[in-house]
Parts: structure tokens; sequence; C-alpha cells
């Protein structure tokens, strides 16, 4: 109980506070090693209610709270993989105009790629109707400037 209890505190610190905890330069996270603690108290725990040797406790423990551990680490070494801090270029991605665009800076374009699931605001050097299809030229932060797309023959 007390193991578990010290890896609630530790998993409660890891969580908001991140890379404190973590170990071996990110090898241990405190996320993982909290959750393994708290694996191994509650598994402790579960095994002396059933009537079962103290001994049993400890080995079931540390077995699972060794899995628990495994297993968070490999879902926070996957979360950071992902974590690349660059913005995806939408430059050369079709989509279609959702919001006649006017080369005054106002409209609205839904494009076509599996990262987009909202509409975004557009802009283009000369108007643009709705529902015409459109290819992104430039971004500049959520906005993109686009141009009535022209397939390729």
């Amino acid at each position: 109980m007390i193991i578990g209890g010290i890896g609630l505190v530790v998993l409660l610190v890891a969580l908001p506070l991140g890379d404190l905890f973590d170990l071996g330069d990110g090898v241990l996270s405190g996320t993982s090693l909290g959750a393994g603690a708290v694996v191994f108290g509650a598994i402790g725990a579960i095994v002396t209610a059933n009537g079962l040797p103290t001994a049993w406790a400890y080995v079931a423990s540390a077995v699972v709270g060794a899995l628990a551990v495994w297993g968070v680490q490999k879902a926070v070494a996957r979360l950071r993989a992902t974590e690349d801090g660059q913005p995806h270029s939408l430059v050369g991605v079709t989509g279609l105009v959702t919001g006649t665009i006017t080369p005054s800076g106002s409209g609205e374009v839904s494009l076509d790629d599996v990262t987009e699931l909202e509409r975004r605001l557009a802009w283009a050097d000369v108007e643009i109707p709705t529902g015409t299809r459109i290819v992104v030229v430039a971004q500049t932060g959520s906005s993109v400037k686009v141009e009535p797309h022209r397939p390729v023959a």
C-alpha cells in the first residue's frame, strides 16, 4: 500500500510536470514509474485481501508492476515520437471553396487532406466563387492563399 501511495504521488506530479522524473534521458519516464508503483500497490492489496501468502503478493506485484511500467513507457515513447513541433505544410493541397474568396482577403475553403478536419480562412489575388476547386499556394498561420486548381492534362 505504501509503494502504491508513493507511486500515486509520483504519477500526480509527473503528469503535469512531464520530464521532471525522467531517468536515463527519457529511457524511463516518471509517468511510467508512477503507474508501475500504483499497480504494484494495487496488486499487492488484491493478493493479500484474498488471503494469499505475502510472498505471492510481492511476486505478483513485481511482475504486473514491471509490465505496467513497460506498457506505459511504450505509450509515452509513442506519444513523444509524434511531437515533432513542425507545422504540417499545406502548400499543394487541393480543396473546395466553401465561402467566396475575395481579393480583400475574405473567404473559406475545405481542404482535401487527412489532417484537415475544419475549414480554413483563405485569400487569393482574384475572386474565386463558392464551389470552385482550388490549390493552396502559400500558408500563413492557419490561413491559406489559394488559386483556382487547373488539373494537369
